[in-house]
């Protein structure tokens, strides 16, 4: 999902050294549906948010305006996207310029008090080894975060983290779900924490994409054996090994179809 093969290497070769500089070009060139609709641009746009691979994504960047990726763009210019297209490109940018990094599925617990909200982010592996949160969408303004170039704990959860903590009974899952809609809950956090693992295996996916017993979970039709099953799933992310992270998505259960993977 992440791959830019075949991008004219021109378009990335000014793309900053470091990992925070990589991620700071990204918030020039995304932009969310309302703001694209506030903007006035024509319906037509809106569907960019359902592209998948970055590499569709750049392509559709240099249709919009064929400067390197590392120039700032005018709003009209940037690709429409959700947080996740923020977080794959930064990932595919990173990866390009030699960074291990990884997109992560889960909520943000500072776009409103006392809720966890639908949320993609990125994290890179510094020097010193240590997995640094970034959050792509956020760089370039302080409205939200003093430090969205490096989240302080707790501010945003994977899927797994936070069904873990549903679990052991240290939050609420009815506050934890998607803005401005209905859809709150366990189901919500099961749905990321499934997202999340298919991330860690660069199948990074749309986030109102379903599979498995997604849509029966959301439907509230499953039952303790699942719970168990997303419990190990999420223990699996929280040590995000690639081998046991690989073993366990290799599953027709958890494998995303080929249809939602490209």
């Amino acid at each position: 999902m992440t791959a830019l093969a075949g991008v004219t290497p021109a378009v990335l070769a000014g793309i900053a050294p470091d990992p925070v500089g990589v991620c700071r070009h990204v918030h020039s060139l995304v932009m969310q549906p309302h703001d694209a609709m506030a903007l006035g641009l024509p319906p037509e746009r809106i569907p960019e948010k359902e592209i998948r691979p970055a590499a569709r994504l750049t392509e559709r960047l240099l249709e919009l305006d064929p400067a390197p990726l590392n120039v700032p763009r005018e709003p009209a210019a940037r690709v429409v996207g959700t947080c996740r297209h923020f977080a794959v490109l930064g990932c595919a940018l990173l990866r390009h310029r030699g960074f291990a990094a990884r997109a992560r599925c889960g909520f943000a617990t500072y776009f409103q008090a006392g809720l966890g909200l639908d949320h993609w982010i990125i994290e890179y592996r510094d020097a010193a080894g240590r997995w640094v949160r970034v959050d792509t969408e956020l760089l370039g303004t302080q409205d939200l975060l003093d430090h969205p170039d490096d989240l302080p704990a707790g501010a945003f959860l994977t899927g797994g983290e936070a069904w873990t903590a549903y679990r052991q009974g240290q939050l609420d899952a009815s506050v934890f779900g998607v803005y401005g809609t209905e859809n709150f809950g366990p189901a919500e956090i099961r749905g990321n924490a499934i997202r999340d693992l298919a991330a860690l295996n660069k199948v990074e996916t749309l986030p109102w994409d379903e599979w498995g017993q997604m849509s029966a979970s959301y439907k509230g039709t499953t039952g303790a054996e699942y719970d168990e099953f997303i419990d190990t799933i999420a223990n699996a992310c929280a040590a995000a090994e690639p081998d046991v992270t690989a073993s366990l998505y290799d599953c027709d259960e958890l494998r995303v179809p080929a249809e939602l993977s490209r």
